[in-house]
C-alpha cells in the first residue's frame, strides 16, 4: 500500500521533539501514511549521537524510531527561525514536542498559545509527569517513571527491584500518544477544532500497572519483587527445565485440567478445592512444586510440546538471538529490512500492527533521515526563493546539506 493510501494519507505533523518517547509517537503517525517534518536543531537531533552501536555513522538508536520522517534542520531560538516554523504549523494538523515548560514559554509554544494561534491544530505534549501538579516541571526518563510507578517494586528476584530492562516508559508513551492525536484528528476533520494532548511517562506507565493497583486498592497484599511467581493467576511463571527456562500460564479452569492431563498430575485435578483459581492461589506453592517436579526431569522442548498439544500457553524464555530467527517473526516481516544511503542495510522492529489492505507484510517504510535531508524541499513547499534559502543557510536559521 503506498503512502497516498494510508489511513493518514493528507495528514501533516511537526515534530520538535527528540529522544524516544515522542519520536515513537510521531514515526506511528507517519507508519499511517502521514507527512512528518521532522524538525531538528542545526546540529541534528542529539539522538543521532546515542551510540554504540553505529552501522556506518548512524546511531542505530535513532534508525530504529525515525523511519518515514522528513528531516529539517532548524533553529528555533532565531526570531526567523521561529516564523518559518509557524509558517509550517499554518499548514500542520498535528505538532508534537517534549520540550521543557521554561522554553516551550519562551520559544511563544506553550499548548495554550498554540490553540489560540492555530485553531484546528492537535497539540501533543509528551513530559515526564503531565503538563500540571507539582511535579510537572521535573525532567523526567524511562528509569524515573519506571520507579514512580511502582513497576520496579514488582519487578525482580529476592526483594531486589529491577528495570524492566529496555525503554519501556518512551514506547509506551509514544504508543499511547499515537492513539490520542489519532483520535482527536478524527473530531478535528469533523468539526476543525482542535486539541491539546498531554501525555506523560508516568502514567503510560501506570496504566501498565492498572490490574495490580486496582488489586491492591481493592485488599490484595502489597506486592514485592517475586521473579515473575507472583499473580493473581496461581500458574502463571517460570519453570526450570532440564536444559532451560520456559514460561507456563494457566489462564483458566481448562488449561489447568489439560496441563494437569499433559503432565501426569491428575491427581492434583481431582481435588475439588483447586477447581478454581481461588483455590490453587491459596494452595500456589504446593501447586508450583509439583510441576517443577515434574518439568524437572523433563527437557523444554519436550514439555512445550506436550502442553501446546493440548492448548495450555507456554513458551520458552527467547534470547534475543532467536527472537530475531523465530519462524512467527519471520513470517510476519516483523523486523523489516530497510536500505539506508549512509547506515546500509538497516533491521529494526516495525509497526505492531498489520493492516489488510497493505497486503499482510507490514507497512513499507523510508528509513530514517539523513540530518537535514529534506530541508530545501520543505523550504520550497513554504514560498522560500532559493537566494533567501542560502541567506538563511548563511545565517544560520537553517542546514541543509
Amino acid at each position: 500500500m503506498s503512502s497516498g493510501n494510508r489511513p493518514l494519507s493528507g495528514v501533516r505533523v511537526v515534530d520538535i521533539s527528540s529522544s524516544y518517547a515522542a519520536p515513537t509517537a510521531s514515526m506511528y503517525l507517519g507508519d499511517m501514511g502521514a507527512d512528518v517534518i521532522k524538525v531538528e536543531p542545526v546540529r541534528g537531533d542529539d539522538a543521532r549521537g546515542w551510540g554504540p552501536p553505529f552501522l556506518n555513522g548512524e546511531a542505530v538508536w535513532f534508525l530504529s524510531v525515525n523511519r518515514n520522517k522528513r528531516s529539517f534542520c532548524l533553529d528555533i531560538r532565531t526570531s526567523e527561525g521561529r516564523d518559518l516554523l509557524f509558517q509550517l504549523l499554518e499548514s500542520a494538523d498535528v505538532f508534537i514536542e517534549n520540550l521543557n515548560p521554561a522554553k516551550l514559554e519562551k520559544h511563544g509554544l506553550t499548548p495554550k498559545t498554540l490553540t489560540k494561534q492555530f485553531p484546528k491544530l492537535v497539540v501533543c505534549a509528551l513530559s515526564g509527569f503531565g503538563l500540571d501538579g507539582p511535579d510537572a516541571a521535573l525532567p523526567g526518563y524511562d528509569l524515573i517513571a519506571q520507579a514512580r510507578s511502582g513497576m520496579m517494586s514488582v519487578t525482580g528476584v529476592d526483594d531486589v527491584p529491577q528495570r524492566v530492562s529496555t525503554a519501556l516508559s518512551d514506547v509506551a508513551a509514544g504508543t499511547v500518544a499515537a492513539f490520542a492525536i489519532a483520535a482527536a484528528l478524527v473530531r478535528q476533520q469533523a468539526t476543525g477544532k482542535g486539541e491539546v494532548v498531554d501525555v506523560s511517562l508516568l502514567e503510560a506507565d501506570l496504566a501498565f500497572m492498572s490490574p495490580r493497583i486496582a488489586s491492591y486498592l481493592a485488599g490484595d497484599t502489597e506486592p514485592r519483587p517475586c521473579g515473575g511467581t507472583d499473580s493473581v493467576v496461581a500458574i502463571y511463571q517460570t519453570f526450570q527445565t532440564i536444559d532451560r527456562t520456559i514460561v507456563v500460564a494457566i489462564g483458566n479452569d481448562r488449561h489447568w485440567q489439560s496441563a494437569c492431563g499433559a503432565l501426569g498430575l491428575g491427581y492434583l485435578f481431582e481435588e475439588p478445592d483447586l477447581a478454581t483459581n481461588a483455590g490453587r492461589r491459596a494452595r500456589r506453592a504446593e501447586v508450583v512444586d509439583a510441576f517443577q517436579a515434574v518439568f524437572a526431569t523433563m527437557t523444554a522442548q519436550k514439555a512445550l510440546d506436550a502442553l501446546q498439544a493440548v492448548g495450555v500457553p507456554c513458551a520458552r524464555i527467547s534470547s534475543l538471538s532467536e527472537v530475531v530467527a523465530d519462524p512467527q517473526v519471520i513470517a510476519r516481516n516483523s523486523i523489516p529490512e530497510q536500505q539506508h544511503p549512509t547506515a546500509g542495510t538497516f533491521r529494526g522492529v516495525g509497526s505492531p500492527w498489520q493492516l489488510a489492505s497493505d497486503g499482510g507484510s507490514g507497512v513499507k517504510a523510508s528509513p530514517a533521515p539523513l540530518r537535514g535531508e529534506h530541508g530545501r524541499d520543505v523550504l520550497t513547499e513554504l514560498g522560500v526563493p532559493d537566494e533567501k534559502i542560502e541567506t538563511l543557510v548563511q545565517d544560520g536559521v537553517v542546514w541543509v546539506p
